[in-house]
């Protein structure tokens, strides 16, 4: 385990300054709103409001600043030193021999690198999998995978009680991470590539066909149905299953690509 990476985020921190700043300005305005300006010189005798040069005196008028906005004044700026020390503790880390990990630096790992190579060749692939192919336990799989969940590297896809994994650049849509989830069972496969090229298309030809038993069949298309893969039609006594039209397309493309991998 990379036991030495702490992630720290704190983008927040450069505008939250900038507003404190502004809402200084603006108390300062207003508490200085009524000023004038005034040119002070020292007068040539020590009685009080006599002229100089026969112009008329007004005496200045004091204004004195609240004291909650000396208070607030005094806190924002602790607010201010606090919050220059806790950014400063990106330095600290990496002094300290701790590495921040960033969508730039997230694949510097070796071991990260790998689980990341190993979705993005295997879309679709699902923790135990990982495990048993990139040969590190789970707890540590688990770690690295939260490290490329929160760098967007890798998005999780959950369905049937089971999390799958693809590399999130867009590549698949919402459409192709079903169809890829659905094909990665190995039954799955088989039912739906008899359907697709319509060889067998009713239960008693798939149970037939695939070796296994109707209640097998029955269980397969019942969930492929709920997916929403499979349609269901009434011809005489037989029911008819069908891939959905929305999907066809996909799941043609994904099939050929599975079979494809199989002869090489």
């Amino acid at each position: 385990m990379e036991l030495s990476t702490i992630r720290l985020k704190l983008p927040i921190i450069p505008k939250l300054q900038n507003v404190v700043i502004l809402f200084l300005l603006f108390i300062f305005l207003i508490a200085t709103a009524e000023a004038t300006e005034y040119t002070v010189e020292p007068i040539s005798s020590d009685q009080f409001g006599v002229p100089i040069n026969g112009e008329k005196v007004v005496e200045v008028q004091v204004i004195e600043i609240p004291y909650w906005q000396f208070l607030l004044w005094l806190v924002t700026v602790n607010i201010l030193a606090a919050v220059d020390l806790l950014y400063s503790k990106r330095i600290i880390f990496s002094i300290a021999g701790y590495k921040i990990v960033n969508s730039k630096n997230v694949l510097d790992n070796p071991s990260r690198l790998n689980i990341y190579t190993y979705i993005k060749t295997n879309p679709g692939a699902y923790i135990s999998e990982i495990v048993g192919n990139v040969g590190l336990d789970r707890e540590s799989i688990k770690y690295h995978i939260k490290a490329l969940e929160a760098q967007n590297k890798i998005e999780a896809y959950r369905e049937g009680g089971k999390t799958r994994f693809f590399e999130n650049n867009f590549t698949y849509n919402e459409k192709e991470i079903r169809v890829i989830s659905v094909l990665q069972n190995v039954m799955n496969q088989r039912i739906i590539a008899e359907i697709l090229t319509c060889n067998c298309n009713t239960n008693i030809a798939l149970a037939r066909e695939l070796g296994v038993s109707r209640a097998t069949i029955s269980w397969y298309i019942k969930n492929l149905r709920e997916i929403g893969l499979i349609t269901e039609t009434k011809e005489g006594r037989n029911t008819i299953y069908r891939i959905n039209h929305v999907y066809e397309l996909v799941v043609e493309k994904h099939i050929k690509q599975l079979q494809s991998s199989y002869n090489n």
